[in-house]
């Protein structure tokens, strides 16, 4: 018999070589820039990278578009005017003045006491900052503006208008406050008709910007104390 023809064995595939990967560059570090050494102007922050003398100077300047009423004659907003010179409360107080709120021209007593409440206290903090800025008389006007908008509203011990403007009334008027004529009823809160945030937050402002005017104007300062008294009593006592 032939023997059968054996096989010749199949090599097994050899792989192809991976090629290693190649490591991307590494970056050189960028060195921080250097603290300018500029001179400062004065009226203005020294600070590496911000002018926070002009952060302020624009903050107050925010505050002086928003004012409600008779312009002062040192107005430093040119586009703005006279305004709302009309609002009276429902016995006839005066009750002009004031900031408008957020864009629109509602006068709401929590927000405009809540951010006389801030200003004050920043000017108590920083006292030293706001003057070397050139800011701090700015900053009491700013203050003064609202607070003595406050106590025109606290007519008497236990009554205070708590807003002019009404919300929907406002909001469908798309004009410049310098020519509205649009209603504004005026709401007031007494011993019937509680409102403790409104109240309180109201004393809590006239507390703060007596403590910032008690060195420019003691006389002031007393009155502030004096209806920040009576309406953190009236708060306390006809909560609601």
């Amino acid at each position: 018999p032939v023997p059968s023809p054996v096989p010749s064995p199949i090599p097994s595939p050899v792989p192809a070589p991976v090629p290693s990967p190649i490591p991307s560059p590494v970056p050189s570090p960028v060195p921080a820039p250097a603290p300018t050494t500029t001179e400062v102007p004065p009226g203005q922050c020294s600070t590496e990278r911000y002018d926070f003398g002009e952060v302020l100077r624009l903050s107050n300047l925010f505050y002086e578009a928003q004012r409600s009423g008779k312009l002062p004659a040192d107005n430093r907003i040119p586009w703005r005017g006279d305004s709302s010179l009309g609002d009276v409360g429902n016995n006839g107080e005066d009750l002009t003045g004031g900031y408008h709120d957020a864009g629109d021209y509602v006068k709401f007593g929590l927000p405009m006491a809540s951010a006389m409440t801030v200003l004050a206290y920043g000017g108590i903090s920083y006292e030293d900052a706001y003057k070397s800025a050139g800011q701090y008389s700015y900053l009491q006007d700013a203050v003064k503006w609202g607070t003595d908008y406050l106590i025109k509203a606290h007519v008497s011990p236990n009554e205070f208008y708590c807003q002019v403007g009404n919300g929907d009334v406002d909001h469908a008027y798309p004009g410049r406050p310098e020519t509205m004529t649009v209603n504004r009823p005026a709401y007031m809160l007494n011993a019937n008709n509680p409102g403790s945030d409104c109240a309180g937050e109201s004393a809590a402002s006239l507390a703060s910007a007596a403590v910032l005017f008690k060195d420019t104007d003691p006389a002031y300062s007393a009155t502030l104390i004096q209806h920040a008294k009576e309406l953190f009593n009236f708060a306390d006592t006809y909560r609601g």
